[in-house]
């Protein structure tokens, strides 16, 4: 009975953030949210396991960072999620434009998110693992069967990519002049 009572008040207290964890690694809200149960379900399960010396949200986000990654792995079975160091290596090395750190601290937190929701999954799940969750290189290399340095390449990727988007400016269609008063009652024509 008091497993239980400890384990409610946990997961009322970190239900939001492992669905925010869940959220930005599945990019979808329905995904997220059937893994974020699947993951209290597993917890639940797994509680007498926890290490009460250890910070919950370490544990809980470790659960939800492997289901959410084999979820990916599922949906992307035919296609290899990140793709090969080399030919990532290769397309960095090609452009030698530098990385703007300021990204995380970006003011319009809309923009950011929908600019972090439209990166492809392979720049994404990291971007999230690291910023997000305060992953190390090294802890987002084990979980995602990679090399440090492939860790390090795709998150460089991701926020090259961010910062295109965000940088891009929205083309404005100029506005019309509404008709003057003679071109009005002509027809249009002067």
């Amino acid at each position: 009975m008091v497993r239980h009572t400890a384990f409610e008040v946990l997961y009322r207290e970190y239900y939001v953030r492992v669905f925010g964890l869940c959220r930005r690694l599945l990019n979808f809200n329905e995904q997220a949210e059937d893994a974020t149960q699947e993951v209290f379900m597993r917890a639940y399960r797994k509680f007498h396991k926890y290490d009460a010396e250890r910070p919950f949200w370490q544990w809980i986000a470790t659960i939800a960072n492997n289901h959410c990654i084999d979820i990916l792995r599922q949906r992307n079975r035919t296609d290899v999620l990140f793709g090969d160091e080399t030919t990532e290596l290769e397309e960095l090395a090609a452009e030698d434009q530098p990385i703007l750190e300021h990204l995380i601290a970006y003011e319009d937190a809309d923009a950011l998110n929908d600019a972090i929701a439209a990166l492809p999954d392979k720049y994404r799940i990291p971007l999230v693992l690291a910023y997000f969750n305060d992953s190390s290189y090294d802890d987002i290399a084990e979980q995602l069967e990679l090399s440090r340095s492939h860790v390090g390449v795709l998150l460089l990727r991701a926020k090259k990519h961010l910062r295109e988007t965000i940088n891009t400016p929205t083309p404005l269609t100029p506005p019309t002049a509404p008709p003057t008063t003679n071109e009005a009652s002509h027809g249009g024509t002067p």
